[in-house]
């Protein structure tokens, strides 16, 4: 079970939102460099396919004025591309290209880069590059996900609840009662989301929701037309109570194509092995939304004012545990996929979430067992109980003293003695223990699911948490500055091995800030000493605006390499590449990640 713990924990928290973006493989022309004449276009091409928004691009020229271009397209009909064309005459100069696309698991990444006709421009500004997202269109966008996720659990979770674990026929009004508002949660996020996706992508503010082109182009998109799949589908289970006899045929169908609507449009749908991953997405959501589900039914029905037979949480203990082994068998696929090394686990700030978020899940699981344990006793005297009552009850302390104050004076009704039946050896004594035990499950369930609702928050951190991976990586390789560094300089040692030859580069960026910043590299040998190379390139480039690769340029220096400028114009960490040859043909490159601040 604690296997299974880990794994869970590592399936809801372990797949990085970064992990499955586009990411820019190639410019044409490539960042940086300076061609003699201006190009008629621009192509870009990413890791996966990408959609294209009307303002994709975003050209200005040497003076900071926007260029007119043509409308953006795939390049030869490949969706991993995008290109735009540009004006027929350009001047001398640098200039900026600011990009926007939506990758393929429905992600807005945007960037930057820069080219130059006939000479580079005295100074270039820093690139115009897109925000993310709107920051209330972001945090809206967020609430309606998140909302729609409890929706979907109320709903699905509630059906099978009363499919499987069959509460007695009075309860069902009240379940019915939990499964709309889960309906309604449902409809009213997925109408917000589809109405918000086209501010999401473009980046703007929640008020371009009620654009009626936005509306009309996200209709046209996989998310937008898996959004709207989804509101059709919530039609249909609008119209099954009204047919109870095509509940259990068409109930299980429509629970997986709901699940569909999630796993076509997000991170399942990118990355390797696709249908095997949103095969795997598919049933952790279910899974989940049975669990949560059931939960928030089992809490309704324990409430004082009723008594249940114990049948009913004994079952649905079993279908939990069912539930439990899903989510472990999807968690070791899910892990595998997107969470990075186990190491990071300990090394970075989202591996301590991820740790924290093992705590709370054991906790979990351990609350869970205890419950399963109240069922089991409560369960137990069944066989002991007269034919007359084949099932034992679950009956409080509220209900017990509501039934006994029916009879005048508060004493309970005697029932007929050709009614009673003989009284089985120690029934008296498991009959007083029922209230208290049903008492404590409810309790139990309780805490099981504001237990649940902790998990789902720390989840919620994970998914704007630096990934692991990245975090990893740049703890192992950036050093302190050593004594005597000027102040605020970024010091980061590099090791590399090639063609028998070992060494480390330690390379330094002054400032470390944006703007202009000096660089300097010194070779040292493996016993330490300083080392001769016949040539060093250093470039940096920012995966987080796919900007780059920036050249150092960096010169000998006689015992050194150095640039006294590089400009680094945004923030954020930056990738730094460095190629070192120790021969006339050999070479190695290793890649750093490299602090810039503000």
């Amino acid at each position: 079970m604690l296997l299974g713990t880990l794994l869970v924990l590592i399936l809801l928290g372990g797949a990085a939102p970064a992990s499955a973006h586009a990411a820019l493989r190639a410019t044409d022309p490539a960042d940086g460099t300076v061609l003699k004449t201006a190009p008629r276009a621009l192509t870009l091409t990413f890791t996966e396919s990408v959609g294209l928004l009307d303002g994709s691009f975003r050209v200005y020229d040497p003076d900071g004025h926007r260029l007119r271009t043509g409308p953006p397209g795939h390049a030869d009909g490949r969706a991993d591309t995008a290109r735009v064309t540009l004006p027929g005459t350009l001047g001398r100069g640098t200039y900026t290209v600011a990009w926007r696309v939506v990758s393929a698991d429905s992600h807005p990444v945007s960037g930057a880069f820069t080219f130059s006709v006939g000479a580079p421009s005295p100074a270039v500004a820093a690139p115009a590059t897109a925000q993310a997202e709107d920051p209330a269109t972001g945090a809206l966008f967020d609430l309606a996900r998140y909302t729609a996720y409890g929706g979907a659990a109320l709903l699905i979770g509630t059906a099978v609840f009363l499919t499987v674990c069959r509460p007695p026929d009075p309860a069902e009004p009240v379940l019915r009662r939990v499964a709309g508002a889960g309906w309604w949660l449902l409809l009213a996020a997925t109408a917000a989301l589809l109405l918000l996706r086209a501010p999401y992508e473009t980046g703007e503010g929640p008020s371009a929701a009620l654009d009626p082109g936005g509306l009309a182009r996200t209709l046209t998109t996989r998310p937008g037309q898996a959004l709207a799949a989804r509101l059709v589908l919530l039609g249909a289970v609008a119209v099954l109570p009204r047919r109870p006899r095509a509940v259990r045929t068409a109930g299980p169908v429509l629970a997986v194509a709901l699940a569909l609507t999630w796993a076509s449009a997000e991170h399942a749908s990118a990355g390797p092995q696709v249908p095997v991953a949103m095969a795997s997405a598919v049933l952790h959501l279910l899974a989940m939304a049975v669990w949560l589900g059931g939960l928030v039914c089992l809490l309704t029905l324990l409430h004082p004012a009723r008594t249940v037979p114990a049948a009913v949480p004994a079952r649905f203990s079993r279908l939990a545990l069912v539930c439990v082994a899903v989510l472990a068998v999807t968690g070791v696929y899910q892990s595998w996929r997107g969470l990075g090394s186990w190491p990071a686990l300990t090394g970075t700030a989202y591996g301590r979430l991820l740790l924290a978020k093992l705590a709370a899940v054991v906790l979990l699981l351990t609350v869970a067992a205890q419950s399963r344990r109240w069922t089991a006793r409560l369960a137990a005297p069944a066989d002991a109980v007269p034919e007359e009552h084949p099932e034992p009850e679950l009956t409080t302390a509220g209900s017990r003293a509501r039934r006994e104050g029916d009879a005048p004076g508060g004493a309970r009704p005697a029932e007929p003695a050709a009614h009673r039946g003989p009284t089985p050896p120690g029934a008296a004594p498991a009959q007083a223990r029922r209230p208290a035990a049903a008492t404590a499950l409810r309790r139990s369930v309780v805490a099981e699911a504001l237990i649940g609702v902790l998990v789902l928050v720390i989840t919620t951190v994970l998914t704007t948490t630096l990934p692991g991976r990245a975090e990893a990586e740049a703890a192992a390789s950036t050093a302190p500055a050593p004594a005597g560094a000027l102040p605020g300089a970024s010091v980061t040692r590099v090791p590399f091995a090639v063609a028998g030859a070992r060494g480390t580069a330690q390379v330094t960026l002054t400032p470390g800030r944006t703007g202009d910043n000096a660089v300097e590299a010194v070779v040292y040998g493996p016993d330490g000493g300083f080392a001769t190379v016949p040539e060093l390139r250093i470039s940096f480039t920012l995966p987080d605006r796919q900007l780059g690769p920036l050249d150092a340029r960096v010169t000998d220096r006689g015992g050194y390499w150095a640039a006294d400028a590089v400009t680094l114009p945004l923030p954020g960490t930056w990738t730094m590449k460095v190629t070192v040859r120790v021969s006339e043909v050999d070479q190695v490159s290793v890649t750093r990640p490299v602090r810039v601040a503000p």
